[in-house]
């Protein structure tokens, strides 16, 4: 880091190395002093690179690199030095102390531009169990927590708000200073891929634990302590029409057959009053939606003005930044697939037509792209004025400077080894995955005990020797214990696909008659995970316990049922009778009329009483 000095020892990053205290490297002044400062000396392509926010990977020992990956695009030097960006989502981390060490010579590299603006490092959501890189990571190094689901499972907001102080602390470790979540989707449509990430269906519980997790991860304003969070998907994601995601071409339409667009809306106003710094339009393009009468243009979110600047902007009163979701205006492709960017509605445009239209709906930044070229193009052909330009690097300067990272966006590799995963944060993600086992059945089997012969399915053996007798046949045991994932249609044709849970929620009609025929020798004890709800009325019958689970360990689920850590979830999502009812169900729609169970359903076994 280089520091000068003042005659009167006032200690300074000399950012553009010209020898003295530049208004926009002195810490003592207000934000906006120094975002009007340093704008006025940047270059156009400066500016330009401040908008575009996209993929970056990090060599595992710490390294940067220089050869592009499976997800990034460009040589870290390039988009750096050559392209001005500053912005970058990171995918993988492997070691804590090596993702400090990458985290710091990124900033290093960042001090050779010319004005030495720092790296603002983003990340997906990584401290559940979802591995899905255009979604989610799993917590790898960080401690491991539920699903935001198995929170609302919860349904304590200081939970929530506990979860995201740890979250904070670990992504501070190293150097993760934005956070592209909480997403404040409803998941109102039970085919919709992206449930896990959710608070579930009910917009007040979903307003309750979004203020909750800004508190702990934002914390207030943006501030040297913050992460800066972005939220999501303006104006509501979930009533994808179908079930389908607006990330593949088959699910660009959001529908609204139910009349409750103000349901999905309804998180927003108060992520707007608790000082988000950044809020994303999702995907989709809406149809068939008015709004106070007036009729809203069937284009992607990120290019309708009417939902960035007239609902946004000027109705919730919101001037942070608007970050478009990622590649709308570019195609994607790795390796032998291609993910077409998302223009939906305005596909028939080129690469700046749809870039000249996100400016135009009043987004700030472009999710996932690089193309620096482009932006540079619709200034020169006096498409874009520079003022628009300057509007937008404005918003984007301000949440670096307000972070602190202008004054020291370097980090101790020692104490993220010792943040990261301490046994403190672990010990309560356990806690919270244990307690989040939602019970729908019990038929006075909760709490087991411990020492019986069991069979099991879908356990690592090693979480359960040190319970249960493990043996190999349903007809040597006391219980069964079997796990289960939610059923969905696999999927790889574009990319991406493979890894989103989409289509159908039958089981195969196989796993009925088979868990019968284990049931005929043993009680069943069934968990399925959640990721989004299935239809389980086909085993209700032939479980003696059902438990849904929203990414629990099998040590988390096992600590659950048998009373170590007493389950207390309830349904975060009503879970639908069948598929005829799904399909008869309008997507925006909170809840069913007649559910097999319905939101907020779940038992609370009683504990076993102990002594002779």
């Amino acid at each position: 880091m280089r520091l000068s000095h003042t005659p009167d020892g006032f200690a300074y990053r000399d950012l553009n190395g010209n020898g003295r205290l530049d208004p926009y490297e002195d810490s003592r002044l207000p934000t906006a002093d120094r975002v009007t400062d340093l704008l006025g000396r940047l270059s156009l392509a400066e500016k330009a690179g401040l908008m575009f926010h996209t993929v970056i990977e990090a060599g595992t020992d710490g390294s940067l690199l220089e050869t592009p990956g499976l997800i990034s695009k460009s040589p870290t030097t390039t988009v750096v030095l050559g392209k001005h960006l500053n912005h970058f989502n990171v995918h993988a981390l492997t070691d804590a102390r090596a993702a400090a060490r990458w985290s710091n010579n990124l900033q290093a590299l960042a001090e050779r531009t010319p004005h030495g603006i720092p790296v603002t490092i983003s990340t997906d959501p990584r401290h559940s169990f979802i591995e899905n890189a255009g979604v989610s990571f799993a917590a790898s190094i960080m401690s491991q927590w539920p699903e935001p689901l198995g929170l609302a499972a919860l349904a304590d907001p200081e939970r929530v708000r506990r979860f995201a102080d740890v979250v904070n602390a670990e992504y501070r470790a190293v150097g993760i200073r934005a956070a592209l979540h909480p997403t404040l989707d409803l998941a109102t449509e039970p085919r919709w891929g992206r449930q896990a990430g959710t608070f579930g269906s009910d917009p007040d519980l979903v307003t309750r634990l979004t203020l909750a997790y800004l508190e702990g991860l934002q914390r207030g304003p943006v501030g040297v302590e913050s992460v800066a969070c972005t939220c999501k998907h303006f104006p509501g994601g979930g009533p994808q029409a179908g079930g389908e995601d607006a990330h593949f071409p088959y699910g660009k339409d959001q529908v609204y057959p139910g009349g409750f667009f103000a349901a999905h809306l309804a998180p927003f106003p108060a992520a707007v009053a608790a000082h988000a710094a950044g809020i994303m339009p999702y995907y989709g393009r809406p149809v068939g939606l008015a709004i106070e009468g007036e009729p809203i243009e069937e284009v992607g979110f990120g290019f309708n003005r009417q939902i960035v600047t007239g609902l946004l902007r000027e109705t919730l009163g919101y001037d942070g930044v608007v970050l478009s979701d990622w590649e709308l205006v570019t195609d994607n492709h790795v390796g032998e697939q291609v993910l077409p960017a998302r223009a939906w509605g305005v596909e028939h445009l080129d690469a700046a037509g749809r870039m000249e239209r996100i400016l135009a709906a009043g987004c700030d930044q472009f999710g996932g792209e690089e193309c620096v070229e482009v932006l540079l193009g619709l200034v020169a052909a006096g498409r874009v004025d520079e003022q628009r330009i300057d509007e937008s690097a404005r918003r984007l300067l301000t949440v670096k400077f307000d972070l602190g990272l202008f004054d020291d966006p370097f980090l101790d590799e020692d104490a993220a080894v010792s943040v990261l995963a301490q046994p403190a944060f672990v010990a309560e993600g356990h806690r919270a995955q244990a307690e989040s086992v939602t019970v729908l059945i019990d038929t006075g089997r909760l709490p087991v005990g411990e020492g019986v012969p069991v069979y099991a399915e879908g356990f690592p053996v090693e979480a359960l020797r040190d319970r249960f007798r493990v043996v190999d046949r349903p007809e040597d045991a006391e219980l069964a214990l079997i796990r289960l994932a939610a059923p969905f249609e696999p999927r790889d044709d574009l990319f991406l696909e493979a890894w989103f849970h989409q289509g159908h929620l039958d089981f195969q009609p196989g796993l009925r008659v088979r868990l019968e025929r284990i049931a005929a020798h043993c009680p069943v004890l069934l968990d399925v995970t959640l990721d989004r709800p299935a239809i389980l009325t086909p085993l209700l019958d032939v479980a003696a316990v059902l438990t849904v689970s929203y990414g629990s360990s099998a040590t988390a689920w096992l600590d659950a049922i048998t009373g170590r850590l007493p389950p207390r979830g309830r349904l975060p999502f009503d879970l639908p009778r069948s598929m005829a009812q799904v399909r008869a169900h309008p997507e925006d729609r909170p809840g069913f009329d007649d559910p097999l169970f319905p939101r907020g359903f779940g038992l609370r076994p009683e504990p076993r009483p102990s002594g002779g």
